[in-house]
Parts: structure tokens; C-alpha cells; sequence
């Protein structure tokens, strides 16, 4: 018996990266997974290769290699109406859902007054208008049931300190904290618990090398971003563990708690 034994997990940006890693880690503890990602490029200013169908369709296979039941749908964040079919027909295959996970995002690069409006918009528009669009989509189904349920915001250490050449995408990871601090209220009566997890850079392939260039040209800056432990990066797994442990009963009192998997970033 796992600790997820008997328990459907929805979970976004699941083709690749901490996503699948989520998505295999919560099946290896006994869930069903409702797995959702874009499959393309979510924007013009995305410089490193997008996931795809067939990383999505490797996730189904990861999954059900765990012996776990995968429902994998090709869902955009930003478009509500598809998270909520993904999710109504999960729901009605698997029987209930008991834990959301908003994990899909964007990055990309640029000192801030030079960012356009289109790349500030698409990065708020996925991070954190996707974040809340998949909890419009999943929160009512968990409040139906009456047993409830926890909520996984990813944001990073840049949704808790002013990374630079990261406006944008700061911007909409400090909005995930904002969004999950209330959700954490407005849902403990329900006893449905919400959390944030904070990662330092994670191996994910969401990097197309460009920060350096910013930091060559800027090095004042380059210690902003230095971690305590002697790591560079995060792997997916060490996220999907913090995952596994706040939607498991282990941390049943645990609710609006900011959880850093950053190497020690945020502690200098």
C-alpha cells in the first residue's frame, strides 16, 4: 500500500520535466493520474524546445508501468473550458480527485524594461493565470466530495526574491504565492489544503543558456542567483518528493506554507 493509495492526482505540464517526474512519483505511491500539457510552444519568446505529444505519451507509459490507470490529454492552462473536459472526464473514469498539482510554466529572459508586452503577458498569462484557471477547473470537484483534497502551487525561489532579468516570470511566481496564501484560507474549512513549492534551477530543460549572457553583462548580479549547497540544479525527482509528501496524510497540517527545495538560495 502506498501513501496514495486509492487517490486521483491532476497534474499540468505532465510531458516532461518535474511534471512526468510528479506525475510517476505520485503513481509509485498507488494514484491515478489526470495528466495535462500544452505539447507545443506556449509562446514566441520560449527559445528551448517545447514539449510533445510523444513525451506525453512516454509519461502514459512511465505511469503505467507503476501498475497506475493515466488519462493524458493535450490541454492549454489558458484555455479553462479544456481543463475543465480534462478534468470532468478524469473524474468520471476514475471515480473522485484528491490532489491538484499546477505545475506548468514558462521562462524565458530580459532585463526588465526591455521585455514587450506580448513576453510579459504570456509568461502572467501561463504561470499564473494558468495556476488559477487549473484550480477553477479542480477545486469545486474537491469541495463536492466533502474529503478533502491538497492543492500544489509550483513557484520557485524567484516567487520569493527579485531574480533579475526575471521580471516577468517573478512577477507571476510571486502571484502563485499570493494566490495559493488566500486559496489556503478560503479552502481550510473544506479541509482541503494548498501549498507552494519553491525550486531552485531544476534539471528540466526549460534553459536555453541565455541567462549567462545576461550575467556576463551584468556580473554585479551573478551572486543573486549562487545556492549554499555545493549543486548547480535540482533534479525533477527532488520536486516530485516534496510533491508526494504535502499530498500525502504526512502532511495533513500543513496549509499556505511555502516549501524550498533551493539548495539554500533563498537563505542568503
Amino acid at each position: 500500500m502506498g501513501r496514495l493509495t486509492g487517490k486521483v492526482a491532476f497534474i499540468t505540464g505532465a510531458a516532461r520535466g518535474q511534471g512526468r517526474a510528479e506525475a510517476v512519483r505520485l503513481a509509485s505511491e498507488g494514484a491515478d493520474i489526470i495528466a495535462v500539457d500544452l505539447a507545443e510552444a506556449a509562446s514566441a519568446y520560449v527559445r528551448y524546445e517545447p514539449a510533445t505529444q510523444d513525451e506525453l505519451d512516454e509519461t502514459v507509459k512511465l505511469v503505467e508501468a507503476q501498475g497506475r490507470r493515466i488519462l493524458a490529454r493535450k490541454a492549454d492552462v489558458r484555455d479553462l473550458a479544456a481543463l475543465e473536459a480534462v478534468v470532468k472526464e478524469g473524474v468520471e473514469l476514475f471515480g473522485r480527485l484528491d490532489i491538484v498539482v499546477a505545475n506548468a510554466g514558462i521562462v524565458n529572459y530580459g532585463r526588465t524594461w526591455e521585455l514587450t508586452e506580448e513576453q510579459w503577458q504570456d509568461t502572467i498569462d501561463v504561470n499564473l493565470t494558468g495556476a488559477w484557471k487549473t484550480v477553477k477547473a479542480a477545486v469545486p470537484t474537491l469541495i463536492e466530495q466533502g474529503q478533502g483534497g491538497s492543492v500544489i502551487l509550483i513557484s520557485s525561489v524567484a516567487g520569493l526574491k527579485g531574480l533579475p532579468f526575471l521580471a516577468h516570470y517573478a512577477s507571476s511566481k510571486h502571484g502563485v504565492v499570493g494566490l495559493a496564501k488566500v486559496l489556503a484560507n478560503e479552502l481550510g474549512e473544506f479541509d482541503i489544503r494548498v501549498n507552494t513549492i519553491h525550486p531552485h534551477g531544476v534539471r528540466s530543460g526549460m534553459s536555453d543558456g541565455s541567462m549567462t549572457q545576461f550575467i556576463e553583462k551584468s556580473p554585479l548580479l551573478g551572486p543573486v542567483f549562487m545556492p549554499t549547497l555545493p549543486y548547480q540544479m535540482v533534479e525533477p525527482e527532488d520536486i516530485a518528493n516534496m510533491v508526494a509528501f504535502l499530498a500525502s496524510d504526512e502532511a495533513k497540517y500543513i496549509t499556505g506554507a511555502e516549501m524550498k527545495v533551493d539548495l539554500g538560495a533563498l537563505n542568503r
